[in-house]
């Protein structure tokens, strides 16, 4: 019986050994063409090596060709890294992120660059945005809202002084764990996170950890670096942090909605070309008169322009002044969108473009 079993899977495997040679033939004629790309580019005053119209297109494609048994994320998964080994043999790319080491926001980086760009940690929000704005690194990765807790106020608030813009968007799923270097949960005393993560697991940590003091840092992935060297503290964070740092997970999947995603932009200093399904971001204050807020919005119901967002936050400028971030379905280049800026732009008291990219997903 063993031995029909073995001769069974050596013709499987045998059928593997030739579609490896197949593709590894496929991959290095992508890499010989991509890199007769680069070589034209490289000609250019200045060349954009990484094109986020250009792949959200290509992923798109393939994902419409796809007929399983791999699912779409399995494909945009195995395609952003063979992109971004191919970007890799054109030229190298650097990404600014949240650190230390092991954050959520250098995941969502890697999740959408691949593994063959080099990551720069920055020690809070302020300092991505400063490290692309100096041109320290070509872009920053920033999470700008979650599904369970709303914006990130950090994040509104520089979009408002940055000249840096929008170039793609991340919704990344985030599973938060319990880690440790303690026995059990019943010898914690603390528990360390970042404040967003300790609203995230707030009924969690009611029901399963009553009265432990938490302690907010600046990422998660501080919370664990700081656990692993205190035996009676706790931190919330990704799988990824317990490796990092050598902690033990106590409890998994410890926030309070399943479906809990966080939205990271992707900044950089070049302006993004139509991908076909685009959206655009604003940022605007409304004039002080009666109805200014459906004046300034009306071109775009005239333009039937879908808005899927808008958010206000306080302008800082003066008491009781606020902003709005607002997001719309289409390019700002799209024919029917182009006008409508125009008539929105006369209508606020203050108009800035974020930036137009692809839609995630």
């Amino acid at each position: 019986m063993k031995q029909d079993i073995e001769k069974e899977l050596a013709v499987y495997r045998k059928q593997i050994d030739q579609i490896d040679g197949d593709i590894l033939a496929l991959m290095n004629k992508r890499i010989t063409a991509a890199k007769s790309i680069g070589t034209i580019k490289s000609t250019l005053e200045e060349p954009d090596f990484y094109r986020p119209e250009r792949e959200a297109q290509v992923l798109r494609r393939l994902k419409s060709m796809n007929n399983g048994p791999l699912d779409d994320f399995g494909v945009e998964s195995l395609y952003r890294e063979i992109m971004s080994v191919t970007r890799g043999m054109e030229v190298g790319l650097s990404v600014s992120v949240l650190g230390p080491k092991g954050t959520y926001t250098e995941l969502a980086a890697r999740q959408h660059f691949g593994s063959a760009v080099e990551i720069i940690y920055s020690p809070d929000i302020d300092e991505i945005f400063r490290s692309t704005e100096s041109g320290q690194t070509n872009f920053a990765v920033v999470p700008v809202e979650n599904s369970t807790e709303g914006g990130v106020n950090a994040t509104l608030d520089r979009l408002i002084t940055t000249s840096l813009l929008i170039c793609s968007e991340i919704n990344f799923k985030v599973h938060h764990n319990l880690l440790g270097c303690v026995d059990c949960m019943e010898n914690i005393d603390r528990v360390y996170a970042h404040g967003q993560a300790l609203a995230q697991c707030k009924h969690w940590l009611g029901e399963n950890l009553p009265g432990i003091a938490v302690v907010p840092v600046s990422s998660n992935a501080e919370a664990a670096k700081k656990a692993s060297t205190d035996n009676t503290a706790a931190a919330i964070a990704g799988i990824g942090a317990a490796e990092t740092y050598g902690l033990r997970v106590l409890s998994k999947n410890v926030e309070d909605e399943p479906n809990n995603t966080t939205r990271f932009l992707v900044l950089s200093r070049q302006e993004t070309p139509q991908s076909g399904y685009d959206k655009t971001s604003l940022l605007l204050s409304c004039k002080h008169q009666p109805g200014a807020l459906f004046k300034m919005l009306k071109p775009l119901f005239d333009a039937e322009i879908d808005m899927t967002k808008i958010e206000s936050r306080p302008s800082k400028t003066g008491l009781w002044e606020y902003v709005f971030f607002i997001d719309l379905i289409g390019h700002q280049r799209d024919e029917a969108m182009t006008p409508a800026l125009a008539m929105l732009r006369e209508q606020a008291g203050l108009f800035k473009n974020l930036g137009s990219y692809p839609v995630s997903g």
